[in-house]
């Protein structure tokens, strides 16, 4: 750290960059042991990962424990010791979970547990700062179910020890009451650790055991890093000994799996619709143009297609779908080939001429009646251009989308509105998926492609006897494609039935009636013998299935209160089954020398969104509330903080503006911090790239890699990716509740050094179920004000926390004195005049 200047009074800043710093690495750290562990019943898995980790060294320090795993899954257990203090995690609401650990944050006394984004996993991430000796041992339970893709089930574990660890092992044990048909573990961690890998593989079941040496471990002979640091993959198909699908039955729950084969596939009639807009330039176009090359050459004879391309126009290859043919597909893989990328994102006139396309064809009878027919659109951004609400786009396409038409959404590249691709794709029976827009986005693409390339059939109803079961799972599908699977799960009613019997329907070339039975007790015999199968698996698969089933639902709803319904079935459903979930959290509670310490496990935030919107966060410690406001300004306006003519200090912001228009809308953001000293004549002016400071003559520049320190006032960089469509880089500015200002100060933060008196009372359930509205009297005024999350960078440095605040609407009027524009200045060191 490099201090700025001694003569600067006490006005110091602290200037910290936001970006990703890669964690330091203590060796006084000893990892004692690393152990995971899966249980796969029925495709059912529960994964636990131990570690044992010790201080070694002479001071006290921060032990972190990282887990990446699927993003599917539902963590439902987390346990810590540390020195024989044991935490132990239990899930609920996230309100009830959030305000608990505030008040252990507020005591000091609190850590903090988050899941991050990542491309196929999400990272659960926590830290304890302990004394030199200390012995930690962490514990961390999750629970998915395996995915039926192209004729396998795939079950990923990252091992991520960070070090040389004695005792590492990786056990995966698998039974299937069928049979397994095959079960593989490729060796994906590198060439040292070929061999490894045991299996051990009888008819129902299958352990599968990965336990290098410490020796074995080392990247070369005498390296002391590990070079276990990677995804260790187990994958396996089960034996189906007919097309009526496979009916398991365990303790008072059903499972129905229906996976048919040896079916001819059913013709195609496809819309590909490619977002070609000038975001798409360079490597995401290259490689959407190579995937659609492979996929155009894998139709066939009896397939119907065509190709729209959109920017700010919309543009058919064919105004009508056409054969496959050879000749037809190579005309198209030319046309695909010249596309030139560049203009805005018209998504909603698109997807609108895709569905017209599908419905001519069917007006006119060219569409065969049993055959599939599908819109499939890859896009990276938001819309730009024509319909722009999110909301509409959405009613649009659902408003002329026929019964048999699916629409598949693949999004590119993180920056993508996916949220609103996924909501989209589920309202017209189809599916969405991410793209990682990297070297394999053509792959990702072909593999997509190739999960639903191949449909068996259409219109799937499975069903059981009305008085034996409730509480059953989604049990109609539009359709089935080729190495997927379908399942159906639900609860027996109590009866004297000794079996339970379901009838498939389902419409392929030829119409299939099918039935099957299974006996409800002789499973749970079954399992009873069995020491590494999973006995809870059907009550908390059917749980996972209808939470996850809810939450789409929840997506959906259209209107606040069925929302809310929603809401309270899922948060009543994961508290009894233990998940985390977007809409719980897994508060972690030890008791450290009598008194209370708390960690929280939340959900991950869409990692898209980036403060904006220069917003303010007061937290008003006689009224014991934080108060926040935005003030929705312009690019290039410079807006006063603190200005203080009492001791010669003022503070200003000017703001820059987001690359391009969100709903209408250009987002504002703080580009460059001035804070000037008239007493002493010293003026810092820190931007996105550099820092200044100019004190007499004398003239400094630093750079954010030579991170300057110093006190009272904190300056955050936040950057984001250099190529990003819509963000930029920003600052953000935190105040010190210590600083002394004279009587004068004022400013849209300094004036609230002297106290206003608040009042807050009527609370009460908003439109939004996760806000509270309430009214709020202050300064002589009624504010209606909403309360929700706002990240924080006060406490918690790198990754923030949230506060829990009341917003105050309309750029803070009413809580501030005058308008925000009262607060635009001319010039960077100048001081506000009387408001």
């Amino acid at each position: 750290a490099t201090w700025l200047s001694h003569n600067f009074r006490k006005t110091y800043f602290r200037l910290l960059k936001m970006s990703s710093p890669s964690e330091t690495k203590s060796n006084d750290i000893t990892v004692k042991s690393y152990k995971v562990e899966s249980r796969i019943t029925s495709r059912f898995a529960h994964t636990t990962v131990k570690s044992s980790v010790v201080n070694s060294g002479p001071n006290a320090q921060s032990i972190g424990f990282n887990v990446q795993i699927p993003k599917r899954a539902f963590i439902n257990n987390f346990t810590m010791n540390v020195n024989g203090i044991t935490f132990v995690g239990s899930v609920k609401e996230k309100t009830v979970a959030r305000n608990l650990y505030a008040q252990a944050r507020a005591r000091g006394k609190a850590a903090g547990i988050v899941r991050t984004n990542s491309q196929a996993m999400e990272t659960f991430r926590t830290e304890v700062h302990v004394p030199p000796g200390s012995k930690v041992e962490f514990e961390l339970h999750y629970q998915e179910m395996m995915q039926r893709k192209l004729g396998v089930y795939q079950h990923m574990l990252h091992l991520q020890p960070g070090r040389l660890v004695p005792l590492l092992q990786v056990d995966v044990y698998i039974f299937e009451p069928k049979g397994i048909k095959f079960v593989t573990a490729s060796n994906t961690l590198g060439e040292q650790f070929a061999d490894l890998t045991k299996i051990s593989h009888a008819k129902e079941k299958a352990h599968i055991v990965f336990k290098p040496t410490l020796q074995q471990q080392r990247k070369c002979e005498n390296c002391t890093e590990s070079a276990v640091d990677g995804v260790f993959t187990v994958k396996y198909d089960v034996e189906r000994e007919n097309n009526a699908g496979e009916l398991q039955v365990s303790d008072g729950h059903f499972i129905q799996f229906f996976a048919p084969s040896d079916l001819s596939p059913l013709s195609k009639n496809i819309v590909f619709v490619i977002d070609v807009s000038g975001s798409m330039w360079g490597l995401k176009m290259k490689q959407t143009v190579e995937a659609m090359k492979a996929i155009l050459d894998d139709l066939s004879m009896d397939d119907y297609f065509s190709i729209i391309d959109f920017n700010h126009n919309v543009r058919c290859w064919s105004e009508d779908l056409v054969q496959a043919s050879s000749l037809q597909v190579d005309e198209a893989k030319k046309y695909v080939q010249s596309i030139k990328p560049n203009g805005g994102t018209n998504i909603n006139e698109a997807l609108l001429r895709a569905v017209q396309m599908l419905v001519r064809a069917s007006n006119q009878g060219l569409i065969d009646p049993r055959s599939v027919s599908m819109i499939i659109l890859v896009s990276d951004g938001d819309p730009t251009v024509g319909e722009i609400k999110l909301s509409t786009i959405q009613k649009n396409v659902k408003r002329v989308m026929r019964e048999e038409f699916s629409l598949f959404s693949l999004g590119i590249g993180f920056d993508v509105d996916f949220d609103f691709l996924e909501r989209m794709a589920m309202d017209n029976r189809g599916v969405a998926q991410r793209i990682y827009a990297n070297h394999d986005a053509a792959e990702q693409l072909k593999t997509f492609y190739s999960q639903v390339s191949s449909p068996l059939l259409r219109s799937i109803t499975i069903n059981f006897p009305e008085n034996a079961v409730n509480n059953v799972t989604q049990n109609r599908f539009d359709k089935f494609f080729s190495g997927s699977e379908l399942i159906v799960a639900g609860k027996l009613q109590p009866s004297d039935l000794t079996t339970l019997q379901s009838f498939t329907t389902a419409a392929a070339n030829m119409d299939l009636n099918i039935q099957t039975e299974a006996d409800i007790r002789e499973l749970d015999s079954v399992l009873g013998t069995h020491q590494h199968s999973f006995t809870g698996f059907a009550r908390q698969m059917w749980a996972y299935i209808t939470v996850n089933q809810l939450l789409a639902e929840r997506s959906l709803a259209p209107t606040a209160s069925k929302k809310r319904r929603i809401t309270q079935r899922i948060v009543a459903l994961a508290l009894e089954h233990q998940f985390v979930t977007p809409l719980t959290a897994m508060l972690v509670e030890g008791h450290d020398q009598g008194r209370p310490e708390r960690l929280i496990a939340d959900s991950p935030r869409d990692s898209k969104h980036v403060d904006s919107d220069p917003h303010f966060i007061m937290h008003l410690p006689k009224s014991n509330v934080d108060i926040c406001f935005n003030i929705d300004s312009k690019p290039g306006h410079i807006l006063n903080l603190i200005s203080d003519p009492g001791t010669g200090v003022t503070i200003n912001g000017q703001l820059v503006g987001s690359k391009k228009m969100k709903n209408n809308k250009i987002q504002t953001y703080f580009g460059t911090i001035s804070i000037y000293s008239k007493t002493d004549s010293v003026q810092v002016i820190v931007g996105t790239d550099r820092i200044d400071l100019m004190e007499g003559r004398n003239n400094h520049s630093f750079s954010w890699g030579a991170t300057v320190e110093l006190i009272s006032v904190t300056v955050l960089l936040h950057s984001v990716w250099k190529k990003h469509p819509v963000q930029v880089d920003f600052l953000g500015i935190y105040m010190s509740s210590d600083n002394k200002y004279s009587t004068q100060v004022h400013g849209l933060i300094g004036q609230f050094a002297q106290e206003p008196k608040v009042k807050v009372y009527g609370v009460h359930e908003g439109a939004d179920p996760k806000k509270k509205e309430a009214t709020m009297e202050v300064k002589g005024n009624k504010l209606a004000v909403t309360r929700g999350w706002q990240k924080d960078y006060r406490r918690d440095k790198k990754r923030g926390s949230d506060v829990y605040c009341w917003f105050i609407h309309n750029s803070g009027k009413g809580f501030i004195d005058g308008s925000y524009t009262n607060y635009i200045l001319p010039q960077l060191d100048s001081f506000l005049t009387a408001i």
